[in-house]
């Protein structure tokens, strides 16, 4: 008879300052988009949790919203999740954009990370990008603000050092019954995935003062006969000349970030999607606290 062997399970926070290449990582070490990505900061808003097995050991990721000065609700709201998701972990991997360095933000991290004496990784990512003579000064300094346990040096879009990294979360997973089926990838629901996915296009699509000013919310999720789906999502902004943005000349633009979110979400559910967008200006969305419990946050006061 073969040796049973017990299961190990535990959570790991990836946390760092925005544009880290928190979500990317997270896609990557889950093989599968579960984190909307972009070029712009603070693309994360709430904690998503990604499923990895390997080795027999479930790995649940937490990729946090980036950690930044917040000034409004929402920004708070999003500093809480980020902080709340390295609180709850097994593990807590900083991860720091290696070409930008020890920057102030990344100090402040650190420092906090320090006080908190939790089981810290370091990750250094995009090294791929820098001269490796940089990294090991940039490691030292790192580690003499917060002692790392372990320290990476990866590059998430390239896929390169992910595998030791996951080798070592594996053995370090403690004892316990898996917290998700096997086979899930995501505790994101389909209708918050489908905003998301509306969002990344938003922030893919458009440029300036709109990406950050606007949220998604999935209104009605309809089930069809014919296996396929009808999602009504509504874009909220602040401003009516953010909504014109938005809409673009004839609509345009609209129909383009339709059309791409669609997509993905088809290809992520491997079904048919009919989606239909709205979009509102709300002034002050992102001090009010229904819509912030909608993006999956708690108001911070």
């Amino acid at each position: 008879m073969s040796e049973t062997v017990a299961p190990r399970c535990g959570l790991v926070a990836i946390v760092g300052a925005p544009n880290a290449g928190k979500s990317t990582l997270v896609n990557a070490l889950a093989g599968s988009k579960v984190s909307i990505v972009s070029p712009k900061p603070q693309t994360t808003r709430f904690r998503i949790r990604a499923v990895v097995m390997h080795h027999g050991a479930q790995i649940v990721l937490v990729d946090t919203p980036g950690i930044f000065a917040p000034r409004r609700r929402l920004d708070r709201a999003m500093v809480a999740a980020a902080w709340g998701g390295a609180q709850d972990a097994d593990r807590t991997v900083l991860l720091v954009d290696a070409r930008a360095g020890l920057t102030d933000p990344v100090r402040a991290i650190a420092e906090r990370l320090r006080r908190a004496a939790r089981p810290i990784w370091l990750a250094l990512n995009k090294v791929d990008l820098i001269e490796p003579p940089r990294l090991l000064p940039l490691a030292a300094e790192l580690n003499a603000l917060v002692p790392a346990e372990e320290t990476f040096m990866i590059s998430a879009e390239k896929r390169r050092g992910l595998d030791r990294l996951l080798d070592r979360l594996a053995a370090v997973m403690p004892p316990g019954p898996y917290l998700f089926p096997e086979d899930d990838l995501s505790d994101v629901p389909n209708r918050m995935l489908a905003a998301e996915l509306v969002r990344e296009q938003i922030l893919r699509q458009t440029h300036e003062e709109v990406p950050h000013h606007a949220t998604v919310e999935t209104e009605q999720w309809t089930e069809r006969a014919d296996g396929s789906a009808r999602v009504d999502c509504t874009i909220y902004v602040g401003r009516a000349t953010q909504k014109a943005i938005l809409i673009g000349d004839g609509g345009a633009r609209i129909r383009a970030i339709g059309v791409a979110a669609r997509r993905e979400l088809e290809a992520l559910l491997e079904r048919r999607i009919h989606l239909f967008l709205n979009v509102k200006d709300r002034p002050g969305w992102d001090e009010e606290r229904g819509r912030l419990r909608a993006l999956g946050l708690e108001d911070e006061g």
